[in-house]
């Protein structure tokens, strides 16, 4: 069972960068793998079944231009 906040983390890379469920889900397992972390991505079918009772704000999204997305360095061991 996925925690909560694993469940809106995956759901606000859906949101910020247009994916569906499944692309999703590979963007967060490839996220994970350089920064050394082993724990495991939740699948469609658990993101399908959450995202429904859960809610993602982002509280600001420009439809148009770039997105900058910031990552601290000290969070990433390579």
């Amino acid at each position: 069972m996925f925690s909560d906040a694993a469940i809106r983390f995956c759901l606000s890379i859906k949101i910020l960068l247009k994916l569906p469920l499944r692309q999703t889900a590979g963007m967060v397992a490839s996220l994970r793998k350089p920064a050394g972390l082993d724990w495991s991505v939740p699948d469609f079918s658990t993101l399908c079944r959450r995202q429904k009772t859960l809610s993602v704000q982002i509280p600001y999204r420009r439809s148009d231009g770039p997105l900058n997305l910031l990552v601290p360095s000290r969070d990433i061991t390579w």
